[in-house]
């Protein structure tokens, strides 16, 4: 599997193996001394690398699409958006300054604006030297933005917790966990962490993982997973080191 890996690390499994122990042993009869090998079940603790690769441009379309159906579900629930609920705010007064409220609007609107860029050109199958750094500049854009957005949200988390754009959020997230997650087993082959032919094969092997909590790979790195994935999503251009920083911080947590 030759992709970018955004981060990975290890987890130490408790399980039973085969172990084989050879003993020699004189034969009564003919007086010769012979080996014998017999095996028996013990307990080791095993390490595993658990990886989170890079999605592709076409996985990457495929989360934007998930995000785009949960959010069309959700507003047609009568869920409100983020920029509704901010402009609701900034109408009618409430729990958002009016500051935050006009910053929350233009923030929404610049995002979806470099958003709708930035798909424009990717549906180019051949750019120019320009339009590649257009692309490059519009992508680091678009994660200033969100992380502006991330941060002042934060102060009202409360209040966007149950909006169209968080639960599309999560959704995505989610996807790309169930997508981007593998590990390397023993024998150095690298499997996918929730298998499954299609999507909703992926997300059965996923469900099924969260109720065992079984001691699974997955039951011991779900926490670390689920920080690597969210932290990504918003912060994308995020390098080596900060993951580090961030695994050394979910560490001492633990």
């Amino acid at each position: 599997m030759n992709k970018k890996i955004i981060h990975s690390f290890p987890v130490k499994k408790i399980e039973e193996v085969e172990e084989e122990s050879t003993r020699n042993k004189k034969n009564k009869e003919t007086g010769e001394t012979e080996k014998i090998t017999t095996t028996k079940l013990v307990k080791k603790e095993l390490e595993y690398e658990v990886i989170l690769y890079e999605p592709s441009r076409r996985q990457a379309e495929e989360a934007d699409m998930e995000f785009s159906i949960e959010m069309s579900k959700c507003i047609k629930k009568g869920i409100l958006t983020k920029a509704m609920l901010a402009k609701k705010y900034s109408d009618t007064g409430g729990l958002l300054s009016d500051e935050d409220s006009s910053n929350l609007i233009r923030l929404y609107r610049e995002l979806a604006e470099t958003q709708n860029t930035l798909a424009k050109l990717a549906s180019k199958k051949e750019k120019s030297k320009n339009e590649l750094e257009k692309e490059s500049s519009l992508t680091e854009k678009f994660a200033e933005i969100r992380r502006d957005i991330v941060n002042l949200e934060t102060t009202y988390q409360v209040v966007f917790n149950h909006t169209a754009d968080t639960k599309a959020q999560n959704k995505t997230i989610l996807w790309y966990l169930i997508n981007l997650s593998f590990y390397k087993n023993q024998d150095g082959d690298i499997l996918p962490m929730f298998p499954g032919d299609t999507q909703e094969e992926k997300e059965d092997s996923y469900y099924q993982a969260e109720e065992l909590e079984d001691g699974s790979i997955y039951s011991l790195a779900k926490e670390k997973l689920m920080t690597f994935v969210s932290f990504w999503y918003f912060s994308q251009n995020a390098t080596e080191d900060d993951f580090k920083q961030l695994e050394e911080e979910v560490d001492s947590e633990i």
